[in-house]
């Protein structure tokens, strides 16, 4: 599978002499594109309806979840980056630990599959989904991911979003929701009485 996974890099991976244009635009999605997640998120939480702002937030429940089991990942298994072992190109600068899953992947996913779940959502989740495909190319591209680590991340992300979408997870996460909403009314209070964002 290592074979594999090595194969499909190179195949993948920036050449000695990249096409104009190609390295800008891998940069673009490798590092930059990631804020798009974020972005929906505190939209849907200033802006949305209450419902609305329930699932933003459970989709970052997911994100910190799952940025949490790669973590665990890591402390399990020291998958070393491309770069770290000479093989293919690297352009973009990164530190030597573990490549598996890829975190940036990881957490655009899971809040993108996290949307799937509310109308009002879906299509920025599948958005934010298909944003996820041209990350995880710029990433091997680049040279800090292998094609296996996108899978990994995929897969993370799902189970994920999943476990943060059933009703065990909506109870626990019912006091931080109430505790946003507090902090929303007391440090929100003149813009919401400008109307600038949703009571």
């Amino acid at each position: 599978m290592e074979a594999l996974n090595h194969a499909l890099f190179l195949w993948i991976n920036a050449p000695a002499q990249p096409a104009a244009g190609a390295v800008p635009l891998a940069m673009f999605f490798a590092e930059y594109a990631i804020w798009l997640a974020p972005l929906v998120l505190v939209a849907g939480w200033l802006w949305g309806e209450p419902s609305t702002r329930r699932h933003a937030l459970q989709a970052a429940v997911a994100a910190v979840l799952a940025l949490l089991i790669n973590v665990g990942f890591g402390l399990a298994w020291d998958h070393p980056r491309p770069f770290a072992i000479g093989l293919g190109h690297n352009l973009l600068a990164h530190v030597a630990d573990s490549s598996f899953p890829s975190d940036h992947l990881t957490l655009l996913w899971a809040v993108a599959f996290s949307l799937l779940g509310h109308p009002r959502l879906r299509r920025a989740g599948v958005a934010l989904a298909l944003l996820g495909l041209p990350m995880a190319w710029a990433r091997i591209y680049l040279g800090v991911h292998y094609p296996f680590d996108m899978v990994g991340a995929a897969a993370v992300a799902a189970f994920s979003a999943w476990l943060c979408s059933g009703r065990v997870a909506h109870t626990l996460s019912e006091p931080l929701h109430r505790l946003g909403l507090a902090v929303h009314a007391v440090a929100l209070a003149p813009c919401v009485r400008r109307g600038w964002v949703r009571k």
